[in-house]
């Protein structure tokens, strides 16, 4: 059988009748005008008039697309079978939102960063009346003179690592933590140290609420880094120093990058790459950073050891 139905003239004949009486019907019913008080047949309702009476099933509208699926758990949340912090379901439009006309309408074209920028909910850092602003495109004050960067700049700082799956991270001041929960997202190995101790536990707590078991926590100064934590693939500093800290230069790996912003009334986000004797410094944008505070601010009794070269890229 080829799967076509055979139908018989008489069939025929009747099927063309009807086909020649819907459209007699369905040109009365567009081209008399209607009358004054008069409720007309919505024309809604005349192709089910029409499918009737050549016997046929009126086809029905094409289903309305399903949502966006929610933002899924990342693998370097803890995978004890606990369901996922109720924060992650919440200002889901917002984040959707913050990324697409904050991020990727600018220059922000990792996709991992975005991804992990959609999924890590920023109101959770911040104190609750300032959450309806978490996803609005500027800092805001997390309390002990300290703030929440804008999202672009921690998108824009953790892109400009250029990160790689499961490398090993320093950030120097902690903060809200938020910072820390991005990196964690992209399934780094996170290590971060915050001054203000209690800002450091405050962090703590709120990544450990959301998961996060691949982020280590130190109270401290961070001029010096975390040596026995050393070599860094990638260091990444939320304070302004006026002097890059030649520890952390230190503590870079081969081909390792630092990128942290430099100055006091004028302040310049650079990043440096270490590759092999040379370090490779580059300038990406004038930005707006809190001061780093602890030993950064001390005169220093001795000139840095200059690494053996350094350059600007042509």
């Amino acid at each position: 059988m080829n799967g076509r139905t055979s139908i018989t003239p008489r069939q025929a004949a009747a099927r063309a009748r009807r086909v020649q009486a819907a459209g007699t019907i369905a040109n009365l019913v567009r081209a008399r005008p209607p009358v004054r008080g008069e409720r007309r047949l919505p024309e809604l309702l005349l192709p089910l008039l029409l499918s009737l009476l050549l016997g046929c099933t009126p086809q029905p509208s094409p289903p309305s697309p399903p949502p966006p699926p929610l933002p899924q758990p990342s693998a370097s949340r803890a995978a004890d079978g606990a369901p996922p912090h109720p924060a992650f379901g919440e200002r889901v439009a917002e984040r959707r939102a913050m990324v697409h006309d904050q991020l990727a309408a600018r220059d922000i074209a990792d996709p991992r960063v975005l991804a992990a920028l959609e999924r890590v909910p920023r109101h959770h850092f911040v104190r609750p009346g300032e959450q309806r602003q978490a996803y609005r495109d500027h800092p805001l004050p997390i309390g002990l003179e300290q703030t929440i960067s804008q999202p672009y700049i921690v998108a824009f700082m953790t892109q400009a690592l250029r990160l790689g799956p499961g490398e090993r991270v320093l950030e120097i001041g902690t903060g809200s933590g938020y910072q820390a929960a991005v990196l964690a997202e992209l399934g780094l190995e996170v290590y971060t140290i915050e001054i203000v101790p209690e800002l450091a536990e405050r962090a703590r707590r709120a990544c450990s609420e959301l998961g996060y078991r691949n982020i280590r926590f130190r109270a401290g100064d961070g001029y010096r880094g975390w040596p026995e934590a050393a070599p860094f693939a990638a260091i990444m500093v939320t304070a302004a120093p006026d002097h890059v800290p030649p520890a952390l230069l230190e503590q870079l790996g081969e081909g390792g990058r630092l990128v942290l912003p430099l100055g006091s009334h004028f302040q310049e986000l650079v990043r440096l790459e270490k590759q092999a004797d040379w370090i490779v410094r580059e300038r990406l944008l004038p930005v707006r950073f809190v001061p780093m505070t602890g030993e950064a601010m001390q005169p220093r009794q001795q000139p840095v050891r200059p690494m053996p070269a350094a350059a600007d890229p042509p």
